[in-house]
């Protein structure tokens, strides 16, 4: 199947700076809520990474290589206002990133907010305080203020809605649910108040959110399989883009939070804020789908990708039809292509694919090999149907998967490796943190090389 992308397609990868860079208290960097996590047994921390910080000039040229049309990376901002002034050295680093990404003719696609709040910030509350929605605006428009005409592609906040439906897996909240939504709200106030601070700016470039988005499919045709489908989707999905496209929230997703008191509490400056600060596109994380039924038990298992239960409204099903990857996770190409549909439908802005991919247990062989196939069928198998998807007329300026080079799972390590780029490590054995292109390394080349999938 050939399927034509557009000529100026951005083919890109991903990675998050925590997750990435290391060096997490060399030159004036502060901690942050995951440098300071409690880590699963046996699972390394974030303290060197992929030392991505003092290997970013071999790790740009390995990008080169690859062939990638732009980079989807993170700020750290603990790293940039460590105690909430500005850290020269941390800026340093960001600029020579920046200006060897375009050296290099890859575009640089920069999220401000990556789940790594600053432990300044989360002492004084984290985001349940009203304050950190100024001090957000404060950081960010210092990041505009010193990369706003070199970076085109701005989110905002990625996976905002994973961090308030799941937040204790991920290291980023151990909160109620009344708590949770009301930090959520502050969240939502502050990307649109940055919103506002970036069009205000007249930078050259786009800002939107960066949510996870997965589509909901009804686990039957019994109507109240529907009706639990459409509750889901709007909690886990359309408040969070209705809010940041429209200035407001989600009608049924306000109705289950009133339900079951965890509305925020809004203030009409609030509001203001909301409708002022609307976005110019939307960037999202796809790695599947989910399926949920009416609900029916009491028992929960909340995980980064396959939900809850609420009572009266939904609980999460097993779908049968789709196969799993090594760590649980459902494999849906064809829902990638529903997923994209849905979102353009509702809101007819240009989409942004900024994670994609599959971890998985990668061996590295004598020879310095690793044989990914299972990546390269994930991929092309998304690919395709992201093609089909533009054949629909989903307006899509790029693809940018999980990840450019291997990096540190939030929750499971460097054991579950996404990247292009092997990095030699282990949980407990840094080794040499040599890089290895991975057999998905020259098939990815070649796509990028002939725009698409080809015959």
């Amino acid at each position: 199947m050939t399927t034509k992308f557009p000529k100026d397609f951005l083919w890109g990868a991903s990675t998050s700076a925590y997750q990435v860079e290391g060096a997490w208290a060399d030159d004036g960097k502060g901690p942050s809520v995951q440098d300071v996590k409690e880590i699963p047994a046996g699972t390394t921390d974030f303290k060197v990474a992929a030392d991505h910080y003092h290997k970013y000039e071999e790790d740009v040229k390995l990008f080169k290589e690859l062939g990638l049309k732009a980079y989807r990376f993170s700020i750290s901002w603990s790293r940039v206002m460590p105690n909430g002034v500005v850290n020269p050295a941390g800026i340093a680093f960001y600029k020579k990133l920046i200006q060897l990404l375009i050296d290099n003719d890859i575009q640089p696609i920069v999220t401000v907010f990556h789940f790594d709040l600053p432990v300044w910030i989360a002492e004084k509350g984290g985001w349940e305080n009203r304050e950190t929605i100024q001090d957000f605006a404060d950081y960010c428009q210092v990041l505009f203020n010193h990369f706003g005409q070199d970076v085109p592609l701005w989110q905002t906040i990625n996976e905002q809605n994973v961090m308030a439906l799941a937040g204790s897996v991920i290291g980023t909240s151990q909160k109620s649910m009344k708590e949770k939504f009301q930090e959520n709200h502050h969240m939502l106030v502050a990307q649109a108040l940055v919103t506002k601070q970036f069009h205000e700016g007249n930078y050259k470039g786009k800002i939107g959110p960066a949510p996870n988005i997965a589509s909901v499919y009804p686990a039957s045709d019994k109507p109240e399989d529907q009706m639990a489908a459409l509750y889901m989707s709007a909690l886990r999905n359309w408040l969070f883009l209705d809010v940041a496209v429209y200035g407001k929230y989600n009608h049924n997703a306000w109705h289950l939070l009133e339900k079951i008191g965890a509305a925020p509490e809004i203030t009409e400056e609030d509001y203001a804020i909301l409708a002022a600060g609307t976005c110019d596109y939307i960037a999202l994380n796809y790695y599947n789908t989910m399926t949920v039924s009416s609900y029916y038990q009491k028992e929960n298992k909340i995980d980064q990708q396959s939900g809850f239960g609420i009572p009266g409204f939904f609980q999460t099903a097993e779908n049968k039809n789709l196969p799993m990857t090594e760590f649980g996770w459902p494999i849906d190409p064809k829902g990638f292509r529903f997923t994209l549909n849905e979102i353009y439908s509702r809101y007819r802005l240009p989409l942004l694919i900024t994670e994609n991919g599959i971890g998985a247990k990668d061996v590295l062989t004598k020879d310095g090999k690793v044989h990914d196939q299972y990546r390269i069928d994930y991929l092309e198998q998304h690919i395709a149907q992201m093609g089909l998807a533009i054949e629909d007329g989903v307006e899509i300026i790029g693809y940018c998967p999980w990840s450019a080079i291997d990096l540190i799972s939030t929750h499971e390590g460097i054991t579950k490796r996404y990247g292009f780029i092997y990095v030699n490590r282990t949980e407990t054995d840094l080794l040499d943190l040599a890089r290895y292109k991975k057999d998905s390394f020259y098939w990815y080349q070649k796509v990028i090389a002939d725009n698409g999938l080809g015959e």
